[in-house]
């Protein structure tokens, strides 16, 4: 099978490329994946969160079912380390590129449609019908009225997944308004992008090294679980600074180009693939032996494992982010149609995923069966659905260019240009 950048161009599609373009649809699965098991936790109590009793924890897990597997809880605690992060750096591998191409101007009106929109619209009208079952799981009044009514008492409006979006409109804004100065010292811009493909060590280690800065005295100051909420805006307290720095990283990673760079096909990367699985792991059960220190009394627990656990979390964010990309590199360089029909709608899945898998986790609440079997029944119902929900949606023609259109070309990884018809971690 021709890749359709071969199509479209008439140049081979190169492997690096290829390969973070399929990433979109890897994403998409952890993202479904993370969601789909949230009731089954080993760790949560046996009933359901209060809808009106703060420190509202059903917006992370709107549905708690006696059923249980351990093996969910280190899965998510994984995923929770590293995925956002990685959205953010993924994020902003093609923002250089699309500013060359685009400009200030017509790239910021692009994130407004592509992101700002749907945040919007999926905030304030899908997530109200998403979160009714949460409601209904403590409610002594079922009817819609009441739970409105109780929805409007609520000191924020909950976004639900979509707090990501808005951080990452943020970044975008903020990288459309530095383009200007940064245009005119683009050597600089280059020249960083060119040390990180030429001294990937250095590179890294001082990228590590930011990140602890970033991350560690927010975490210390807030604690690593605290949110701020404002109307439907969301933010973990101790990561904003770490999610800025990703997205820039990712940023002056792309600027030269990802085939070249430390993403490069047989860049380091991909070749020491193996190493950074094991540090992954490793760097992953150091930040769950510290939390376990911490965790049932953050207050009282020693600093000294208050910043065991920040490091460590660093270290694993870290990790888990180059053997994400370099698992991709080294393995992903393929297409497949259903695949390609994946990639394509991943965006549109995101968006409305949350609806589905609420209301199947609430329809799975009176069986008797086991959790592994529950949350693999939500996660394929969920995969269907939104899948088969975004396939339509992007059949019409007001929606298709902001949530994907199947006439745009996918990802060409160069210097210059960098198109792309996936979820707005990716896309220009």
């Amino acid at each position: 099978m021709k890749p359709s950048l071969e199509r479209a161009t008439g140049a081979p599609a190169r492997r690096a490329s290829l390969a973070i373009d399929n990433l979109r649809a890897i994403v998409i699965v952890l993202v479904l994946a993370f969601h789909s098991v949230l009731a089954y936790l080993n760790f949560l109590p046996a009933h359901p969160f209060a809808f009106d009793e703060p420190p509202y924890l059903w917006r992370s897990f709107p549905i708690v079912d006696t059923a249980r597997f351990m093996g969910f809880d280190l899965f998510c605690a994984w995923l929770d380390v590293f995925l956002m992060s990685f959205f953010f750096m993924l994020s902003g591998l093609f923002v250089w590129p699309s500013l060359q191409r685009k400009g200030a101007w017509a790239f910021l009106s692009d994130r407004l449609l592509r992101i700002g929109v749907p945040f919007l619209v999926v905030a304030f009208l899908l997530m109200p019908v998403a979160q009714y079952p949460t409601y209904l799981q403590t409610a002594t009044d079922p009817s819609i009225v009441a739970f409105w009514r109780h929805w409007l008492g609520l000191p924020f409006w909950p976004s639900g997944p979509m707090w990501f979006l808005w951080p990452l409109l943020l970044w975008d804004v903020l990288a459309a308004a530095v383009y200007p100065l940064l245009a005119r010292h683009r050597d600089l811009v280059l020249r960083l992008s060119a040390y990180a493909r030429r001294r990937p060590g250095r590179f890294l280690a001082g990228f590590v090294i930011a990140s602890a800065m970033a991350y560690v005295p927010l975490a210390l100051i807030f604690g690593p679980t605290g949110w701020a909420h404002r109307g439907p805006f969301s933010l973990q307290l101790s990561r904003p600074l770490h999610y800025l720095l990703y997205f820039f990283a990712g940023a002056a990673i792309g600027a030269c180009g990802i085939e070249r760079g430390l993403l490069a096909a047989d860049g380091p990367l991909a070749r020491r693939w193996a190493a950074w699985l094991a540090a992954a792991i490793a760097s992953f059960m150091l930040w769950v032996a510290a939390m376990s220190q911490i965790v049932a009394d953050p207050a009282g627990s020693p600093i000294a494992w208050h910043v065991a656990a920040a490091l460590s979390f660093v270290l694993a964010c870290f990790a888990s982010c180059c053997f994400a990309f370099a698992a991709s590199v080294r393995f992903a360089q393929f297409r497949t149609h259903i695949g390609d029909s994946l990639k394509y709608n991943a965006y549109g899945m995101y968006l409305v995923h949350y609806l589905f898998i609420v209301w199947l986790q609430f329809a799975m609440l009176p069986t008797s069966l086991p959790g592994l079997v529950k949350a693999s029944v939500v996660f394929a119902g969920t995969m269907a659905l939104s899948w088969a929900a975004s396939a339509a949606l992007r059949r019409v023609p007001a929606v298709a260019p902001i949530i994907g259109d199947t006439r745009r070309a996918p990802a060409r990884a160069s210097a210059g240009s960098a198109r792309a018809r996936q979820m707005p971690s990716l896309s220009d």
